[in-house]
């Protein structure tokens, strides 16, 4: 399905092929006895897609249902494989090569590298001036308000073309970039089982899906232009989620592949980064607002789900994360794992923010 330049996926009906199908449905009543209304959902269903919605339109609103139709249902409980990525994982061990790229090395990090352990929560802090009271903001309650029935969550991509492993092996073909514009394969598609259970748990979500990267120096700049257009159109909106891919790799091409076993299935290991206003990041006064609600989701996960989290790693950037009180960027494994442990580690997290929002209903 083909994406606008502002990130809906849409359906929008042009004007020839719908007063055909209209004239195709008014026969139908006329000739074959079919009841008006359902003529009408015949009409409605037919017609075909163009680029011409924006940010804050009913598509712009559900485009994690549209993207959904080109993939499969959400999965009935979180550990369960959806179907599409069963297909694709079938589907692309038929197209493997020797493998003679380089290895994939299965890691799990933890406290190694962090700066500070407060319990479950651990942090590396790469900050110069910048000490933060942790403990005292793990205390404090995020800004947030949240109306169930408005849309509070907006899940966007800037580094859109990120995408992971299809199959599960120890090695990677020569030539495997691990990027691609297929929202199948791509960040894309974690972003869409995040948005599903947020939505189950009856939270209204907006999916952006542009691709930011094609330019992959001005993906944050053209992100930002994406989410100040649905902050005008959605001044409600709170919660920001840049999901990525990480890319860890080691001198010698191994690529790493940070992994947790949660509920007895692989997942991959999720990193949470909130900025910080120093150096030349300026122009972002309330990172430790957005620190605040990035501890607090840290703990959440790290206490649901034992090894899942790597240290928070709060740092001198901004990222975007400027433009509301909890903007989060949050790395999805990296390069070693699978699309389908990048998924599972997407619901989880999307399970563990909807506990989190339910304390902070209106």
């Amino acid at each position: 399905m083909k994406q606008n330049q502002t990130g809906a996926r849409s359906r929008a009906p042009a004007v020839t092929a719908a007063a055909l199908l209209l004239l195709a449905a008014v026969l139908c009543v006329a000739v074959a006895g079919i009841p008006l209304t359902v003529a009408a959902l015949m009409f409605e269903r037919s017609l075909p897609a163009t680029q011409d919605a924006q940010p804050g339109t009913t598509a712009g609103q559900t485009a994690s249902a549209t993207a959904q139709e080109a993939t499969n249902a959400a999965p009935a409980s979180l550990t369960e494989t959806p179907a599409d990525l069963l297909a694709l994982a079938e589907k692309y061990a038929d197209l493997l090569g020797d493998g003679s790229g380089g290895k994939v090395k299965t890691v799990n990090y933890g406290k190694k590298g962090a700066t500070d352990v407060l319990g479950s929560v651990m942090i590396k802090n790469t900050t110069e001036t910048k000490h933060p009271d942790f403990a005292a903001l793990l205390k404090q309650k995020p800004a947030l308000e949240i109306d169930p029935s408005q849309p509070a969550v907006l899940i966007f991509h800037s580094h859109t073309s990120e995408s992971y492993a299809i199959v599960d092996r120890d090695c990677y073909d020569p030539g495997f970039t691990a990027h691609s514009n297929d929202p199948a394969v791509n960040v894309v598609r974690v972003g869409d089982e995040i948005a599903h259970v947020l939505e189950n748990a009856g939270y209204t979500v907006i999916h952006d899906t542009v691709i930011h990267d094609a330019d992959y120096t001005g993906a944050y700049p053209h992100s930002r232009k994406t989410l100040e257009d649905y902050l005008t159109q959605y001044p409600q909106l709170q919660i920001l989620l840049d999901i990525h891919r990480d890319s860890i790799d080691l001198d010698d091409g191994t690529k790493m592949r940070p992994v947790a076993t949660v509920n007895g299935k692989q997942a991959a290991q999720l990193m949470i980064i909130a900025g910080a206003e120093e150096g030349k990041v300026t122009e972002f006064p309330h990172w430790e607002s957005n620190l605040c609600f990035a501890l607090q989701l840290q703990k959440r996960l790290a206490e649901a789900y034992p090894g899942l989290m790597r240290p928070l790693l709060f740092s001198q950037r901004k990222y975007n994360m400027d433009l509301t009180r909890c903007s989060l960027l949050i790395e999805v494994g990296s390069e070693g794992n699978t699309l389908e442990e990048a998924c599972y580690s997407g619901r989880l997290l999307a399970a563990a923010l909807a506990e989190m929002l339910g304390d902070y209903k209106k």
